[in-house]
């Protein structure tokens, strides 16, 4: 992790869904580069991510705030706890989403609506909800939405999940344009990951390492490979950068075709793709 190249020790962040996974990464790693956290999930966290500050010497927790963020009013609640606590908002992180997999045509109208507005309508309100902060105040704010790769692609048993992390995307453009130049807002598109939930979708220890071996670099992500990348585009060194979808996936998940095909294909040549005879 890459936490003590980074000073956020001035600065507020809101991480929802901050407590397990992915977001509890994204928590530790802007703990570590010294910034105030808050964070939100709709039960008590049996233990709040904690941190030791090495620059500082100093010991950093992040508060907690109780909400389900598909509800407006516990949005406003945790806004509002927030500047009661620091004062200020310099990044939301809108990582909180999911859903488990459900064959496309037993999924049934609620449970759509519910992945839905968990994974698009709550980072919209969210971003609504930090906007007048981050527009009063001198040094504007940056917006993070986690997106997916099951947005770029076909997503098999998670078709509503895969639509709302695409429209996501979209929500990332739109809003750099208008809230530039006082709001950076950027879409960090995950590739798979290995969090506690990782059996569920992939199996043992085993399943997990094939199917890792699908992606370029050869292994599945971490919380703390996309933490890093958050870290990075809230800071001054992406003050050029809005309204960008950054794919942190590994290189992605090799074309099927690659391993199906009878054909020699040479992964290390540098002649591949070149005439016989070049």
């Amino acid at each position: 992790m890459t936490s003590n190249n980074f000073d956020f020790s001035d600065s507020t962040v809101i991480v929802t869904g901050g407590t397990k996974g992915l977001g509890k990464g994204i928590t530790q790693a802007f703990l570590q580069a010294g910034a105030n956290v808050v964070v939100c999930a709709r039960g008590e966290p049996g233990e709040v991510p904690s941190a030791k500050i090495a620059k500082t010497g100093n010991s950093a927790k992040a508060m907690f705030v109780a909400a389900d963020v598909r509800k407006s009013e516990d949005i406003q609640n945790v806004v509002s706890e927030t500047l009661k606590a620091h004062g200020r908002i310099d990044v939301l992180v809108n990582n909180a989403g999911g859903a488990p997999p459900v064959a496309s045509a037993e999924a049934s109208p609620r449970f759509n609506e519910r992945v839905v507005a968990l994974n698009l309508l709550a980072p919209i309100m969210f971003a609504q909800a930090v906007y007048p902060t981050m527009s009063a105040q001198e040094t504007g704010g940056v917006i993070l939405n986690i997106s997916s790769v099951a947005a770029l692609r076909p997503n098999p048993y998670g078709v509503a999940y895969g639509a709302a992390k695409a429209g996501l995307i979209n929500v990332s453009e739109t809003l750099s344009v208008e809230w530039a130049p006082k709001i950076r807002v950027l879409t960090v598109t995950a590739g798979l990951l290995v969090t506690e939930n990782a059996h569920l979708f992939y199996g043992d220890e085993e399943g997990i390492k094939q199917v890792g071996n699908t992606i370029a670099a050869g292994r599945m992500g971490t919380p703390e490979d996309i933490a890093d990348t958050c870290l990075f585009l809230a800071s001054p060194l992406a003050k050029w950068m809005t309204g960008a979808n950054i794919k942190v996936h590994g290189g992605g998940e090799k074309p099927a075709y690659l391993a199906a095909s009878t054909g020699q294909v040479s992964q290390t040549s540098n002649q591949l793709g070149k005439p016989s005879g070049e």
